[in-house]
């Protein structure tokens, strides 16, 4: 879902004002728990290029966001970086990955739309690869400071995923207040294994 909040200058500056002292250094630390250093990861909105920066001192990573606002100054901040102009829904890309991080940007997906990234992912993972994904937890959605933002409960995403991904870890964490976050680690399943999500 394209997320006109991110196309202008303005918008861009109050997010990384908003977004400053906060990072995935902790997700990330679990990753590497299950994705050996100096695998290819495939970050899905990188923003302004925080976690970007943490994942490059273990993996080789390429960044990707949906905002030519935040690709330009990506491109003009880190100019020995890759980045990819990608919909975290469509992921429109040829290349293969053996990792897949995000930190909080699949909730700006519809649930149909987290359906089509899924599945997406899966395919453009190598054997076994692995994702790293988090979540604010709740339900329903609702738009804040014009961005639509779908939250999810812990059980909802193991469904979600459990299609095309063996579930390594989820749990529960603070990101502003107790448990209003979920982190969830997953491994592809293998080959030939014909997934069916339900609907909800």
């Amino acid at each position: 879902m394209k997320q006109a909040y991110y196309d202008s200058k303005s918008s861009v500056d109050q997010y990384i004002k908003m977004a400053e002292g906060y990072d995935g250094k902790e997700l990330i630390q679990k990753l590497k728990h299950f994705l050996p250093t100096k695998s290819s990861v495939l970050e899905l909105g990188t923003g302004p290029g925080t976690d970007w920066e943490i994942l490059k001192a273990d993996y080789d990573v390429i960044g990707s966001d949906f905002s030519k606002e935040f690709l330009d100054r990506l491109k003009e901040k880190f100019p020995e970086g890759h980045f990819l102009d990608l919909d975290a829904s469509s992921l429109t890309t040829e290349r293969k990955f053996d990792g897949i991080y995000s930190n909080k940007v699949l909730h700006h997906l519809t649930d149909e739309e987290l359906r089509k990234s899924i599945n997406r992912q899966s395919e453009i993972l190598n054997e076994a690869g692995i994702v790293c994904h988090s979540f604010w937890k709740g339900e329903g959605s609702e738009t804040f400071k014009g961005m639509f933002v779908n939250n999810h409960l812990e059980d909802e995403i193991i469904e979600l995923f459990g299609g095309f991904f063996e579930i390594l870890l989820t749990e529960c964490y603070e990101e502003f207040e107790a448990d209003d976050s979920i982190l969830l680690l997953a491994k592809k399943k293998f080959s030939g294994y014909n997934p069916s999500i339900p609907s909800k």
